[in-house]
């Protein structure tokens, strides 16, 4: 007996014999095709699409899932939108926006977009106004 078992793991006193560090590296490959949705879904909010909901959508940030079936997409809107009405026209061109990077973008399968309301944004501007009145009270 090597000490270890068939997964290269704990030996048989319960002992780690793995190396941190040294296992299988995280693919870039999920970052690349993020990368590449983020900048095709931009450029069809500013070209194409002719729904007047989605005129004024910014994407902020896109995660890939590591087997490229799941695409989570951040966006945000200008203050005073409304951002049910975004997200019901996002959903109503799901499809279109799939069908567009299936025929752009060199993949054995599309992921699924899924539309979230980034909040942060509208978060760091509330922090920075207060943080402004506070600093206008203290002179």
């Amino acid at each position: 007996m090597t000490g270890q078992n068939e997964a290269g793991g704990r030996g048989p006193a319960g002992f780690d014999f793995t190396l941190p560090g040294l296992g299988k590296p995280e693919s870039t490959r999920p970052k690349r095709v993020a990368e590449a949705i983020k900048n095709e879904l931009t450029l069809l909010l500013l070209q194409k699409v002719r729904d007047p909901r989605l005129r004024e959508v910014i994407i902020v940030q896109v995660d890939v899932a590591p087997d490229l079936k799941r695409a989570k997409i951040y966006f945000t809107v200008p203050p005073g939108s409304e951002v049910a009405r975004v997200s019901k026209g996002l959903a109503a061109a799901r499809g279109y926006f799939r069908s567009h990077l299936a025929s752009q973008l060199n993949l054995r399968f599309t992921p699924e977009l899924v539309f979230y309301h980034d909040r942060h944004t509208e978060e760091a501007q509330r922090i920075d106004e207060l943080l402004r009145s506070l600093a206008k009270e203290s002179r």
